[in-house]
């Protein structure tokens, strides 16, 4: 584990002004928030910087309602379809929005309490926020836009390593060029480092893969996945990209018209067959497995979890690595008894939880794997002959698996 990631898990981070580290932006709107004149300390990254966040807006057309405790550490994906609220979540918990009213904070440090008339502005607070676009200073260098984000911090103020930073991210042969001689993907991580080099409490991402074609997110999502395991920092990641969510977050939030549908550890929401998340064509539960042992013959991979163990495609990784995967719900086909002489590797033994049948003729099976909720989706027709109901123990048939990292 690099210096500066062992550092921020025992380390503590000031509270107190700050200066806004902004690219070429309207006002207001920045890639990192810095502090700048600490005060006193507060608590280290870990569970006792859990964000709490009771968010009140009116606007002609929307309104926003949304009471958040999200953990922290790890990743917290805000998402949903366009006008949802995601965004406006992520600038009112930043302080970005003024006429939002109810309360945020994080740990024991109050952002915000209308109630009690308080409010500590945007360049106050202890954060990193990166857009959509990175918003980079296009008249300096790579090392002077990083370095811009700890430009007005105190002595001893400073809590991240430049080099360690730099090194995270992979830019270090970046450093001497130009905003405009760097792909889109370089250009989002060198806006992470420089948010990163405000000594951030929360990264807030608002959407950085969006702007993005397919091959500049295939650059930046491995970045972004050694941040997470990386960092004993609390990110809160805004997507409408499934695919980004379910490789990227530990905890999930569906928000839903301005209001929270479902919040939890990814696993356990995307699980839920009472969610349209579920009765969509990429509903699938997210898996979190180790790698028991590779079979170099077949070029395979047993992974292992609370439900059993599947079979992949070869994982380039030591055992006993942790390993996240996706298995549909339309990759699951159910049986009443021990399939023999199939094609299909991966049969686990399960329990019916739920089952609901849709107007398209289609039934969605919540099933129970050894603790681990599976999902499957069957025609109607299928499930009525097989007589599944809850409670009645069957196979599942898992005919694909996506390892997502």
């Amino acid at each position: 584990m690099p210096f500066f990631s062992r550092f921020l898990r025992k380390s503590v981070v000031p509270e107190g002004g700050g200066t806004l580290a902004a690219g070429h932006a309207r006002p207001g709107f920045a890639a990192g928030f810095a502090p700048a004149q600490p005060d006193a300390a507060i608590a280290p990254y870990a569970a006792g910087n859990r964000i709490t966040a009771r968010l009140a807006l009116d606007w002609p057309g929307f309104g926003l309602a949304a009471e958040l405790t999200l953990p922290g550490a790890g990743v917290t994906a805000l998402f949903g379809p366009s006008g949802s609220g995601k965004t406006t979540c992520l600038r009112a918990i930043a302080g970005l929005e003024s006429h939002c009213r109810g309360r945020v904070a994080i740990g024991d440090e109050v952002w915000q309490d209308s109630d009690a008339g308080v409010f500590v502005p945007v360049h106050r607070r202890p954060l990193g926020f990166v857009f959509q676009d990175a918003r980079l200073f296009p008249h300096m260098n790579v090392r002077r836009n990083i370095d811009y984000g700890c430009k007005r911090l105190q002595t001893g103020a400073r809590r991240m390593d430049f080099d360690e930073i730099v090194e995270l991210l992979g830019i270090a042969h970046l450093l001497d060029r130009k905003p405009a001689r760097l792909s889109g993907g370089e250009q989002q991580r060198v806006g992470i480092a420089r948010a990163l080099m405000t000594s951030p409490r929360v990264l807030l991402l608002d959407e950085p893969l969006s702007a993005l074609d397919e091959a500049r997110k295939a650059e930046l999502l491995p970045w972004l996945v050694k941040l997470r395991d990386e960092l004993a920092l609390p990110m809160i990641f805004v997507s409408h990209a499934m695919s980004e969510v379910a490789r990227l977050a530990d905890h999930l939030v569906l928000l839903e018209r301005g209001k929270v549908l479902a919040s939890g550890p990814i696993g356990e929401v995307t699980a839920r067959a009472d969610l349209a998340l579920a009765r969509s064509e990429e509903g699938g539960v997210v898996v979190a497995t180790r790698l028991g042992l590779r079979d170099d013959g077949y070029g395979l991979s047993r992974l292992d979890f609370g439900g059993g163990a599947i079979w992949v495609s070869r994982v380039e990784r030591e055992p006993g690595a942790a390993v996240r995967v996706q298995i549909a719900a339309r990759d699951v086909s159910i049986a009443l008894d021990p399939p023999s002489r199939s094609s299909i590797q991966n049969v686990l033994p399960a329990l019916i939880v739920a089952r609901s049948d849709d107007e398209r003729g289609r039934s969605l099976i919540q099933l129970d794997a050894g603790g681990v909720r599976l999902l499957s989706r069957v025609t109607r027709r299928s499930a009525e002959q097989l007589g599944l109901r809850p409670g009645l123990a069957v196979h599942a048939q898992v005919k694909g698996v996506a390892v997502l990292g």
